[in-house]
């Protein structure tokens, strides 16, 4: 044995060759875990490619043969098309306007020294538990009564109202660990504050800012209740609306039924798939922050 291998030994920086796999318990209760998020999934997106008679007979089987006419008829139809753009709509005005307003009131409270800064951000932190579900009979009335019923505009304002807590309270961390050393030396610079908050607040919390921005898209996009509520017109529908309006019109045709709803929420799902990694170290950054 060499003098640099007992030297590392002794100092704990020895490696043992196996890599250890750990609990397996761990390991199942994870795979359990993923096979009930990922089972309904591939279920619903398979049966669109299936006949009703092969759901009816085996219920749990593959496509045998594969049938793309559900897929077909519905992308072909235009009214999936009026829903989907109804939906892109709303869930990316939703997006901008929470983005916008959250960092600007997130940057507020973190930056700025006053009396009512740490009441604010526990009124924002309470309006986490505050669903939308408790307030629907008084939202709804008051929307009607701005005039706003039946609009995407009676959806987005409200969604944004309901999307700045989670913002903020993601937001602000990130703020704050910005030091404030690197704030004072661009003043000295002759950079006012509007000028440090475009120039370095911004591209320094962009890991927030996409984090905030996609779960607020993909929980737009996946609103039910409240476009429930507004919405009148079939032709100002978003997906999940449509979803159920096309289930209780097709309610004997399980397959097509099946393929509309799998293409209703792929959008969503190949979102949320691609930024993943981006929604993960945004939420990273705020425990950190």
């Amino acid at each position: 044995m060499s003098a640099a291998t007992a030297y590392s030994k002794k100092n704990g920086f020895h490696k043992s060759s196996k890599t250890p796999w750990g609990n397996p318990i761990v390991y199942f209760f994870s795979l359990v875990l993923v096979a009930i998020c990922v089972v309904p999934v591939l279920y619903i997106i398979f049966g669109g490619f299936r006949t009703n008679a092969q759901i009816t007979n085996n219920p749990a089987g593959l496509p045998n043969p594969w049938v793309i006419s559900n897929y077909k008829e519905v992308i072909t139809s235009d009214i999936f098309w009026t829903e989907l753009v109804n939906s892109l709509i709303v869930g990316i005005c939703t997006m901008i306007g929470v983005v916008v307003l959250g960092i600007m009131v997130s940057y507020v409270i973190a930056r700025y020294k006053f009396r009512y800064s740490t009441l604010m951000y526990a009124l924002f932190s309470a309006g986490l538990m505050f669903p939308m579900t408790v307030g629907i009979t008084p939202l709804y009335l008051m929307i009607r009564n701005l005039g706003l019923s039946n609009s995407l505009a009676g959806i987005i304002l409200p969604q944004i109202a309901f999307g700045l807590p989670q913002t903020i309270i993601i937001l602000v961390p990130f703020l704050q660990s910005i030091p404030m050393e690197l704030e004072e030396a661009c003043l000295l610079d002759g950079c006012s504050r509007l000028g440090f908050f475009w120039r370095m607040v911004i591209p320094l919390s962009m890991p927030g800012v996409a984090t905030t921005g996609i779960l607020t898209f993909v929980g737009s996009w996946n609103g039910y209740m409240l476009p429930l509520f507004v919405l009148s017109d079939e032709s100002k529908y978003t997906l999940p609306l449509g979803v159920q309006m096309f289930s209780s019109q097709h309610s004997v045709d399980t397959a097509r039924v099946l393929a509309f709803t799998s293409l209703a929420m792929l959008p969503a799902l190949i979102c949320f798939t691609i930024f993943q990694k981006k929604i993960v170290g945004g939420l990273t950054g705020a425990v950190k922050g």
